[in-house]
């Protein structure tokens, strides 16, 4: 049975048709988060200790690690984002204690990553492409580390998923050449929107189940690009996500945290409240108010994919007896759960 296997100098998490799915936390990524990207131009890693802390408290096994700020300083990704990366990974290992995925498409990144990190992180990412295999899977063997296979070449990413199976194809055999079994290849088949594409989510439902029966290998995916653009994506991404372990995925890259409820959201539901003639306690505390009114939590904490997840890994049998499922339900998650100084560690190497 395929098991890929990710590590950090206490812990591992697992990959396998018959493991629990495993949950690589999204967050750390400036892509997209301009606050985050001007935090880390200056220095300033609070946000990253944050999430790194949230993501763990709320169900990851794995942290994904990307430092892709392009700095209003130096535009150059290759000369800034290599130190940067060992500077997150360095402090984020230094808070938790599971292990990293390291994501980069600048090669000097991500051998900074692969030199900081302790243990076996997962690397992320080698397509299809020819530049790109030739630079990543050199490193791939070289520290002896798992790689998320992303299905698209220098043709671009195909709606054909004929055409992405067999981009992960050739993947999987290029990795063969240089030594790189196929049980540490994590091939993304790629999730098309299912707003733009009406079959989106049949089709990589058939591709998962092509890779697991013909290529035997583990699979992963950006869990919430089936819903983009869409109203409700947290409905969508609860349903595909099952949907998906059902066909065989193994992990997805997404976020597990509920973010909580802003102040500006508290103070617009209380108007909205106060308009309607509902006298609240004095003195209420807010996290009380957003209990009763349906917003959630003024705390981070677990988000609805995860729910849907856990409920999945029960009705698979890989929850024996539901101990997770009833810990996550009934017991209070405690502050800082997962946290832990570390020290230095040694990979393996092939």
């Amino acid at each position: 049975m395929t098991r890929t296997v990710v590590e950090s100098k206490t812990k591992t998490a697992t990959l396998g048709f018959d493991e629990p799915f495993c949950v690589i936390g999204e967050r750390i990524n400036p892509t997209g988060r301009k606050k985050l990207a001007a935090e880390l131009e200056a220095g300033d890693f609070s946000t990253v200790e944050k999430d790194a802390l949230a993501q763990v408290l709320a169900g990851a096994n794995i942290l994904d690690i990307n430092a892709g700020v392009v700095y209003n300083s130096n535009p150059n990704p290759n000369e800034t984002e290599p130190p940067l990366m060992a500077k997150i990974v360095n402090m984020v290992q230094g808070l938790v204690d599971i292990p990293l995925c390291i994501d980069s498409s600048v090669p000097g990144a991500l051998e900074a990553g692969l030199a900081a990190a302790e243990g076996r992180p997962l690397l992320n990412s080698v397509t299809g492409e020819e530049d790109r295999l030739e630079l990543v899977l050199p490193l791939v063997k070289k520290y002896n580390v798992p790689v998320v296979a992303i299905s698209n070449d220098d043709t671009g990413i195909s709606e054909d998923p004929d055409v992405r199976f067999a981009v992960a194809k050739k993947i999987v055999e290029r990795a063969a050449d240089f030594g790189i079994p196929a049980h540490d290849i994590v091939v993304d088949p790629l999730v098309m929107p299912i707003g733009a594409m009406g079959t989106a989510g049949l089709q990589v439902f058939a591709l998962v189940r092509r890779l697991r029966e013909e290529l035997g290998v583990n699979t992963t995916c950006g869990a919430s690009n089936i819903s983009f653009g869409l109203p409700n994506r947290h409905g969508i991404n609860n349903a595909f996500l099952p949907m998906a372990m059902g066909a065989g995925m193994t992990s997805a890259i997404m976020n597990p945290v509920a973010l909580p409820a802003t102040q500006k959201k508290i103070a617009e539901k209380k108007a909205i409240v106060e308009a309607a003639g509902i006298i609240l306690p004095e003195g209420m505390e807010d996290e009380a108010f957003v209990t009763m009114f349906g917003l959630g939590s003024t705390k981070a904490r677990s988000g609805s994919e995860m729910e849907a997840i856990r409920a999945a890994n029960f009705l698979t049998n890989n929850d024996p007896h539901g101990g997770e499922w009833i810990r996550s339900n009934k017991a209070p998650e405690a502050e800082g759960e997962g946290r832990g100084r570390r020290g230095g560690g040694r990979r393996r190497r092939g």
